[in-house]
């Protein structure tokens, strides 16, 4: 089965890669893994705070994505799987393709603000020649209704 990879992450631009990897996954037979990536700690130091810190991090996104599962099911028909990884973004998403075969295409939202796209889009779509699957980028500011007709 193809998988659509989409990240998880706090950005307003999420919600559309979510929706446009739910609606490609259902319409084409195929799966969604979601990915979410914890950032490495600023402060390595304070070992006991850390740990709170990256358990907290595991509890906030597990409940993200249980409301994003959720939805999946209860409207497309598709079950979601969730990787959660520590390091940095880009580095966690090309291991996790490289490590599942299923994964076919990676789908990013991207910011519509004058900073850019954002960080994981910039940095991918530098190297997007040497990739070993598709990038669909989804404009954060796109409609539902718009994404839902062209998904």
């Amino acid at each position: 089965m193809r998988k659509f990879l989409v990240v998880l992450d706090d950005s307003r631009e999420c919600l559309n890669a979510m929706r446009f990897a739910a609606l490609r996954a259902a319409h084409t037979g195929g799966g969604v893994k979601i990915l979410s990536v914890i950032p490495p700690e600023e402060f390595q130091h304070w070992i006991g705070v850390g740990d709170i810190m990256q358990a907290e991090a595991r509890e906030r996104i597990e409940a993200h994505f249980e409301v994003f599962a959720k939805w999946m099911r209860d409207r497309h028909g598709v079950d979601p799987e969730l990787v959660i990884r520590e390091g940095e973004p880009v580095a966690q998403i090309l291991e996790v393709i490289e490590e599942d075969p299923e994964i076919g295409v990676l789908v990013l939202g991207a910011g519509s603000d004058k900073s850019g796209p954002g960080p994981i889009v910039t940095q991918l779509t530098r190297n997007s020649g040497t990739l070993p699957i598709p990038i669909t980028i989804v404009p954060g500011e796109m409609s539902k209704e718009r994404l839902e007709a062209i998904a």
